[in-house]
C-alpha cells in the first residue's frame, strides 16, 4: 500500500467515524483509534495523537451547528469543562507511563461499560419532577427544540456529574477518544438531560478537553501530521453532515448503533491487547 492509498483510506474510515461521533456524541475518536491501531498497523500512541486532534476539529465543526439549532446547553459545558480540563491532563500523563497492549485493554473494557449502560433504559425515578437547588442557582437547566415545539428539561445530582467529568477526562486523555461516550452517559443517566442535549453538549465539551491533553503527546513526539490531516478532515466533514442528520433522527436508534460499534470495537481492542497484537 503507497502512501496515496494509505491516505485516502484513513480519510474514508475517519469520515465515517466523525459521522457517528456526530451522531451520539463520542467525538470519533471512539471508532478512530481501533480503525488506525487494528486495521492500518499504526501504533496506539500515534493513534491517540491523531485521534486527539480530530476530536477538535469535531468539536468545532459540529458544536457549533448544534450551538446555532439551540440543542446545545453552554451553561452546563462550560461548568462541567472544569472538571474534564483536568482529568484529561492527568490521564496524558498516565499514558505516557503505560504499556500500549495494557491501554488497549483499558480502551475495551471502557467501550463494554458504555454500551451496557446506554442501552439500558432510563427509569424515571422519584423525585424526578422536582428541581434541583444546585442546577437551578447555577442556572443549569434549560430548553431544546422538539418537534412541536421547545422542550423544557432540569438537571439533577449536579455534583455526581461534575465527579464523573473527572473521569471522563482522563479517559480522553488515557485513550483519545475525547471520552464522549461517558460524558453522554453521565449527563443522560446521572444529571437527567435529555439524550439530544447530552450528546450535542458532549461535542461542545469535547475540544477542549482534547486540547487539554494533546499538548503532552505533541511535546512527546505522538502527534504526526501525515496521519493527523487525513484524519482531521475525514472526521471533520463527517461531523458535520452527522449534525445536520441528528435533528431527525430518533432517539432509540442512536442509542442502538452507539452500543453496537462500540461493542463490537471493544471485543477486538481487548483481543488484541491480550495476545499483544497492539
Amino acid at each position: 500500500m503507497n502512501v496515496l492509498e494509505f491516505t485516502s483510506l484513513v480519510w474514508v474510515g475517519s469520515f465515517f467515524a466523525g459521522l457517528l461521533g456526530a451522531l451520539t456524541g463520542l467525538g470519533g475518536g471512539v471508532v478512530v483509534v481501533p480503525l488506525l491501531t487494528l486495521v492500518f498497523g499504526v501504533d496506539i500512541r500515534y493513534a491517540i495523537g491523531a485521534s486527539l486532534v480530530s476530536v477538535i476539529a469535531t468539536s468545532s465543526g459540529a458544536a457549533s451547528a448544534y450551538v446555532k439549532e439551540g440543542y446545545t446547553n453552554i451553561r452546563i459545558g462550560i461548568f462541567l469543562e472544569i472538571a474534564t480540563t483536568i482529568g484529561a491532563v492527568f490521564g496524558a500523563f498516565l499514558a505516557a507511563r503505560m504499556h500500549t497492549s495494557l491501554l488497549a485493554i483499558i480502551f475495551g473494557i471502557v467501550l463494554i461499560h458504555s454500551a451496557y449502560l446506554s442501552l439500558r433504559p432510563r427509569r424515571e425515578r422519584a423525585g424526578d419532577d422536582r428541581i434541583d437547588t444546585i442546577a437551578a442557582r447555577l442556572r443549569l437547566n434549560g430548553s431544546f427544540p422538539d418537534g412541536e415545539g421547545r422542550r423544557v428539561y432540569h438537571a439533577r445530582a449536579v455534583p455526581a456529574g461534575f465527579g464523573l467529568m473527572f473521569s471522563a477526562g482522563t479517559i480522553s486523555g488515557l485513550l483519545g477518544i475525547g471520552s464522549g461516550a461517558v460524558k453522554v452517559l453521565a449527563m443522560d443517566h446521572f444529571m437527567r438531560i435529555p439524550f439530544k442535549v447530552s450528546t450535542t453538549t458532549s461535542n461542545f465539551m469535547i475540544g477542549v478537553t482534547a486540547a487539554a491533553s494533546v499538548g503532552i503527546y505533541l511535546s512527546r513526539g505522538y502527534v504526526d501530521p501525515g496521519l493527523s490531516m487525513p484524519v482531521m478532515l475525514g472526521v471533520l466533514i463527517g461531523a458535520l453532515l452527522g449534525a445536520r442528520i441528528l435533528a431527525a433522527a430518533r432517539t432509540r436508534l442512536l442509542r442502538l448503533i452507539f452500543s453496537m460499534v462500540i461493542f463490537l470495537l471493544a471485543v477486538e481492542m481487548i483481543y488484541s491487547g491480550l495476545t499483544g497484537r497492539i
